[in-house]
């Protein structure tokens, strides 16, 4: 008998006809329930006496998470794009706009598993001083299906550098002419909120026969975050400032560069909100809760990534 070790698994994405090698942390999850409906059942001795019978013909979208750091090299650039990029899809010439839709892979030493038509719902970016940037994604799929061992070809997968570098960052944050020095912590957290549609038909349900998600509609997508800073003489007047028309800029700078520096990663919102607030403790700080207010072209909004 052979265990499956969560740190010898491996993640693949295929976006498209390209599959590409995913390093990440330990932290992969992912997993698929099913829905059960019951229905009162008659007994043959009492027909007043009823227990409750079960079907389970539905099931509900799989789930996953990973983690993964961002590199010099940005083998993990595909990421970067799924989280940020939509396609233009259209439907009795009605056009909208959907996530980039994409397989993933997971080997592990045993098995082989396939979450089909899975899209990001979720990213968090966390510009911790000094701390290795990461990326933690999570997402849901139509369907997680085992499809074979852990020999089983994949196919081509695409080139790799021969070398990853993490990059230990810092943040470095504008909004408006504001004094935002000092900072202590800086997240981001890219949302995008569907609603799946049950497909299948009254044919399925009476045959058993499972009904798996299909498709979903895209509602809202929220880019927002929380900036702290000490508060210190040189931005104590700005615990109480708020705007709805902000230029915010957040910034990934490498450790050892100038806070001038462009940036490993830099994002910018441009409408944007944030409101301010005083946090009282052993030393005093102010906090910052920002949205952007127009999130039609995300993917533009990053304007540095190298």
């Amino acid at each position: 008998m052979s265990h499956s070790f969560l740190k010898e698994s491996k993640l693949y994405l295929e976006y498209g006809s390209n599959k590409y090698r995913i390093h990440t942390t330990t932290a992969i999850s992912y997993s698929q329930t099913f829905a059960e409906d019951s229905y009162p059942v008659k007994t043959l001795h009492n027909q007043s006496k009823m227990f409750e019978g079960s079907t389970i013909t539905k099931a509900n979208p799989a789930s996953f998470s990973f983690g993964v750091p961002l590199t010099g090299e940005k083998d993990e650039s595909i990421i970067v794009d799924l989280i940020s990029d939509l396609v233009s899809t259209s439907d009795s010439d009605i056009e909208t706009q959907q996530l980039k839709s994409f397989d993933m892979y997971v080997q592990t030493g045993a098995s082989t598993f396939r979450v089909e038509g899975c899209v990001i719902t979720s990213a968090n970016l966390d510009f911790g001083a000094k701390d290795q940037f990461l990326i933690n994604v999570e997402g849901q799929g139509t369907k997680l299906t085992r499809v074979g061992d852990e020999s089983y070809n994949l196919g081509t997968i695409q080139s790799e550098s021969a070398t990853r570098t993490p990059k230990l960052i810092y943040p470095v944050v504008s909004i408006d002419s504001l004094n935002m020095g000092n900072i202590t912590q800086t997240t981001l957290q890219i949302q995008n909120n569907i609603t799946w549609t049950q497909s299948g038909t009254l044919h399925d349900s009476l045959n058993t026969t499972m009904i798996y998600p299909k498709t979903y509609t895209l509602d809202t997508r929220v880019v927002s975050g929380t900036v702290t800073q000490y508060q210190v003489d040189t931005n104590n007047t700005q615990f109480d400032d708020f705007s709805t028309n902000s230029n915010i800029t957040v910034k990934a700078v490498e450790v050892g560069k100038p806070s001038s520096d462009n940036g490993f990663w830099t994002i910018q919102l441009n409408p944007a909100m944030f409101t301010a607030r005083m946090e009282v403790g052993d030393i005093y700080t102010n906090s910052y809760d920002f949205r952007s207010t127009d999130n039609t072209a995300l993917g533009t909004r990053i304007t540095q990534y190298s």
